[in-house]
């Protein structure tokens, strides 16, 4: 882990520690980001009409949801974002989250039904104690 530094008024530099990062190549956050890159692809395909990738709006919420799930607290042993007693997620985008859920959650059973299967079962982990 890195460290990273504060500067002082008075020119004294202070080393603290850089924030945690996640390897999103891990079994449960690597199908975590799958299950979330699926669900925002079916919902801008729908929504709006992206047909070779993802609009602008769409690309920028799931960087955002990377960088969230690199930085979660539980890393491998991540609960699913309904289940998380941490809110990480601002609340605009947590409203955007739930809007992408809600539409695609439904159709990814029909486009990628093991994936949401597999979701579905993660539903049921516990999240650690804080």
């Amino acid at each position: 882990m890195t460290t990273t530094t504060k500067t002082l008024a008075a020119g004294t530099v202070i080393p603290r520690p850089a924030k945690k990062q996640n390897d999103l190549n891990g079994i449960r956050l690597a199908r975590e980001r799958r299950t979330m890159t699926a669900m925002v692809r079916i919902f801008c395909r729908d929504k709006h009409g992206a047909r070779a990738g993802l609009c602008c709006e769409c690309e920028a919420f799931l960087a955002y949801a990377d960088v969230r799930l690199e930085r979660c607290r539980f890393g491998e042993a991540k609960p699913t974002c309904a289940n998380c007693p941490v809110h990480c997620y601002q609340r605009e985008r947590r409203e955007q989250a739930r809007d992408v859920m809600r539409y695609a959650g439904p159709r990814m059973l029909w486009e990628h039904p093991v994936m949401s299967l597999r979701h579905w079962l993660d539903g049921f982990r516990k999240a650690p104690q804080l």
